[in-house]
């Protein structure tokens, strides 16, 4: 039987757009996503401990501004680029980050696979639970090419996100368990909801494969900071040998 095809880009911007608060908490994050505040807290230190001089971020499927937010605390001042499908979560995103940056703040709606970040724009890039929306090899290859090229030597790009196993009967226990943590954060109904989105719209790939993709593109240095069930947080430092 052939599945369901996968949401459109404007079918995920429009659900985005309708979801704005579940966003914009700065305390608990998504809760859908395990480890969630764990994940903003390692990612905005290890971003400041790698790139200390930081001085522009690029945050890529912002939301409402959450991670840029994190990382104004630990890297004061920064100039924010916020990129989004939702003009909703980016009107919540420039409303909270404007207050914490003496920077400047631009936001520009489009999508990842076809806006241009250019090149040696960024001390920083930061994209969280967004890549699990690219759909075929060649558009992770081109993404993770983009940042590599938009960020200045010694930049580095941190990722939070949604991930699958590569050994079959380990996703299954993977995704047994997130269905409890689910099941145990409201009820069933709820677990079945979010797993039919992630079905309807979700194609990640392996943490495997995303590192070495990141090297392959030019990353020499590639870290995993935290990994717990189908989520996992890491990182990349564009090192320019003399």
């Amino acid at each position: 039987m052939n599945k369901e095809p996968k949401s459109t880009t404007e079918e995920i911007w429009q659900r985005f757009d309708n979801d704005v608060e579940r966003f914009s908490n700065l305390e608990t994050g998504q809760s859908a996503t395990i480890d969630a505040v764990l994940a903003l807290d390692l990612i905005a230190e290890s971003a400041a401990a790698v790139t200390p001089e930081a001085r522009d971020l690029i945050d890529v499927g912002c939301g409402a501004g959450n991670f840029s937010l994190k990382l104004l605390r630990q890297l004061p001042c920064m100039n924010v680029r916020l990129l989004d499908l939702s003009q909703p979560m980016l009107e919540r995103a420039v409303d909270r980050v404007s207050l914490e940056t003496t920077g400047t703040v631009q936001a520009e709606q489009g999508d990842l696979r076809e806006v241009d970040l250019g090149v040696e724009t960024a001390d920083v890039i930061v994209a969280a639970a967004v890549l699990h929306h690219l759909r075929t090899e060649e558009e992770w290859l081109g993404v993770f090419q983009k940042f590599y090229a938009a960020l200045r030597p010694g930049g580095s790009v941190w990722i939070f996100d949604l991930i699958k196993a590569e050994i079959p009967a380990l996703e299954s226990l993977m995704k047994s368990r997130y269905s409890d943590y689910l099941v145990g954060l409201k009820d069933g109904e709820y677990r079945d909801q979010v797993f039919a989105y992630i079905e309807k719209e979700d194609t990640p790939q392996s943490l495997t494969f995303q590192t070495n993709l990141l090297q392959q593109v030019g990353f020499s240095q590639v870290e995993v900071l935290h990994k717990n069930v189908c989520f996992a947080a890491f990182g990349a430092v564009k090192i320019i040998d003399s």
